[in-house]
């Protein structure tokens, strides 16, 4: 062995590692979600299609795909429901009233937080799109579980 393949072993293996990390905390999350709900609703992201954008290597190193295919085999084998919900307008429609009074566009995608005109509920872009796929999957579960939340009712009346 010469000197010059031991260096380019070493990069590998510390990929392989972090490779490796990455899946048993995938393993570790997707079990404990299991475990823990008797219904989960993820939204149909295409990790592809994000990954031409700017930021595409850390969705990819994110393993989005995998852990989604992940949840659902454990789900299968566990008995617990699982869906993929449309996340389309997920974080500009406000997850109190329904309106789509987000920020839009490519340039609204750097505004994390928002008011929404019709209800003056302020929202976080990724907990209002997170509340929004949980209602659109209770509505799918049960066929009519109100799409409000308990805190959301109250400030809409």
């Amino acid at each position: 062995m010469s000197g010059r393949e031991k260096p380019a072993r070493l990069p590998v293996a510390i990929h392989a590692r972090i490779a490796n990390r990455r899946k048993d905390f995938l393993h570790q999350l997707s079990t404990r979600l299991v475990r823990g709900y008797g219904a989960i609703f993820v939204g149909n992201v295409n990790a592809q299609t994000l990954a031409r954008a700017q930021h595409g290597k850390s969705v990819l190193d994110a393993g989005w795909s995998f852990f989604r295919t992940m949840l659902q085999y454990k789900c299968d084998d566990a008995g617990v429901w699982f869906d993929e919900v449309d996340e389309a307008f997920s974080s500009q429609t406000c997850s109190c009233c329904g309106s789509r009074t987000g920020p839009k566009g490519v340039a609204g995608l750097g505004i994390r937080e928002w008011t929404c005109v019709a209800c003056d509920r302020t929202h976080d872009r990724d907990r209002n799109a997170a509340r929004n796929i949980l209602a659109v999957g209770r509505d799918r579960l049960a066929g009519g579980i109100p799409a409000l939340s308990a805190h959301c009712a109250a400030a809409v009346d």
